[in-house]
């Protein structure tokens, strides 16, 4: 079989390249220090190598979990990753207890996963991940002002 007259032509070089597609340098993505703050029920904070400084909650860590399943079932659902699962419309409403890791352990030295007190344990979440869904300001200001949402 011929391969002649098939093109492989590459991605479109001026096209718009999503925060997931450039690499970050490696002192950004290096934790100097991490702190899960389990006893307090408050979340995670790392500070970068770079100086830079994160923090998450606990419930919004549970809902951006990076795990097949709940990528698939964000998806599904049209959910951005910071966004909650819908509660169901009841007549009587339930109390959900608050989202909070029953543990946490490193993997490797890439990464922080979570045992979280619903049962559920897939999520390993990268340092580069997290630095890339970094909460601070400065962050979300930076990616409101590279994917044009306005103010």
């Amino acid at each position: 079989m011929s391969h002649e007259g098939i093109r492989i032509a590459p991605k479109d070089p001026e096209g718009p390249t999503s925060k997931a597609e450039h690499t970050l340098p490696r002192i950004s993505v290096t934790p100097q220090k991490v702190r899960v703050l389990i006893t307090e029920g408050k979340g995670m904070e790392i500070d970068w190598v770079d100086g830079h400084r994160s923090a998450w909650s606990f419930a919004w860590l549970r809902d951006a979990c990076p795990c097949a399943t709940c990528v698939e079932e964000r998806k599904a659902e049209g959910r951005k990753i910071d966004q909650p699962k819908p509660k169901p419309t009841a007549v009587l409403p339930m109390y959900t207890p608050p989202a909070k890791p029953a543990s946490a352990h490193s993997v490797g030295r890439y990464a922080i996963q979570f045992n979280w007190q619903d049962g559920h344990s897939g999520g390993i979440y990268s340092w580069d991940y997290l630095r890339r869904v970094c909460q601070c300001r400065e962050c979300i200001f930076a990616a409101e002002e590279t994917t044009g949402a306005p103010n």
